[in-house]
């Protein structure tokens, strides 16, 4: 499916579902799938934080990839993220996902080595060419280490394949020097990843959100994207405070900035309402009774169970 330019909504970075450490789960990969689109997302994006990609095997990645791609069949837009510390490990990747039949890619800086923004720019400078989908920019600099900068965002936005980013830092001041730097390229999509500020970054002008909270509530973040985009600020209050409540309740965002917390709380909110089993990749491990019992609570509250 051809990409819109820009790209426009919620589109949720979904979870893995596993049935152990190395095997799908595929019926509840096309459960979740279908209940997304049901809910009417604007795409899927696969390997992400959320989908634990950096700790799943090549060839799980490869099998998660194909699965997907083949279920949708062009009803959504699917995006693949192809990150890695090798350059050609990266296309080798996209070429695969291209071939499965994706619409669009997502790219991080290489992690483990710093780059200076000279040298992360000369590097998309190398690989933007021999992408072989639109591709976004994916900003997570506490995960990769290495941050692209404003004016870096601005200069890649000229190179060929390149068509967005998501950003994902949390920083509100440098999503809006984003948003202000990007002004002459219309059609380069700017997403926000935390959903905990998607409706101000709707409101400064980004183009949707691509919001983990949506595995577990779909609808709710549609609709707080619709109610932002027109402007209903009430509805956008009401939407917004259940947004927090199950970040703070569920993903425990308000008590901890780790990554490795949101995902324990997503993997239990799912297994809760039998949308896949509570099983992370390794190294994780899923959450203790205390822990799920706090989470089903939460979910009581708001009517998710």
């Amino acid at each position: 499916m051809l990409l819109p330019k820009p790209l426009r909504g919620i589109v949720p970075p979904i979870v893995t579902p596993l049935l152990d450490r190395d095997t799908l789960d595929r019926p509840a990969i096309e459960a979740l799938v279908d209940r997304l689109i049901s809910a009417g997302v604007s795409g899927i994006f696969l390997l992400g934080t959320t989908g634990e990609a950096s700790s799943l095997s090549y060839r799980l990645r490869r099998e998660f990839v194909e699965h997907v791609t083949a279920y949708i069949a062009d009803r959504v837009p699917v995006l693949v993220n192809i990150t890695d510390t090798a350059m050609s490990e990266s296309l080798l990747f996209a070429d695969h996902a291209a071939k499965s039949g994706a619409s669009g890619l997502v790219l991080s800086p290489p992690f483990y080595f710093s780059l200076t923004q000279c040298e992360l720019l000369h590097y998309l400078e190398r690989i933007a060419p021999d992408l072989p989908l639109p591709t976004y920019l994916y900003n997570f600099p506490a995960m990769t280490k290495n941050p692209y900068a404003p004016e870096t965002v601005a200069a890649a936005a000229s190179l060929p394949n390149l068509c967005g980013i998501k950003d994902s830092s949390g920083d509100m001041a440098y999503f809006a020097e984003l948003i202000r730097v990007l002004a002459g390229h219309p059609d380069f999509a700017v997403f926000c990843g935390p959903e905990e500020i998607l409706a101000k970054a709707i409101a400064m002008g980004a183009h949707g959100g691509i919001a983990g909270g949506a595995n577990l509530w779909p609808e709710l973040y549609v609709d707080l994207y619709r109610a932002s985009v027109k402007g209903e600020t009430g509805e956008v209050e009401r939407l917004q405070a259940l947004v927090m409540h199950m970040s703070a309740r569920v993903f425990h965002r308000m008590s901890s900035s780790s990554p490795t917390r949101y995902l324990r709380g997503m993997k239990c909110g799912l297994s809760l309402i039998g949308a896949c089993r509570n099983i992370l990749a390794e190294p994780l491990e899923s959450f203790g009774a205390d822990d799920i019992e706090e989470i089903r609570r939460a979910l009581v509250e708001v009517g998710r169970v």
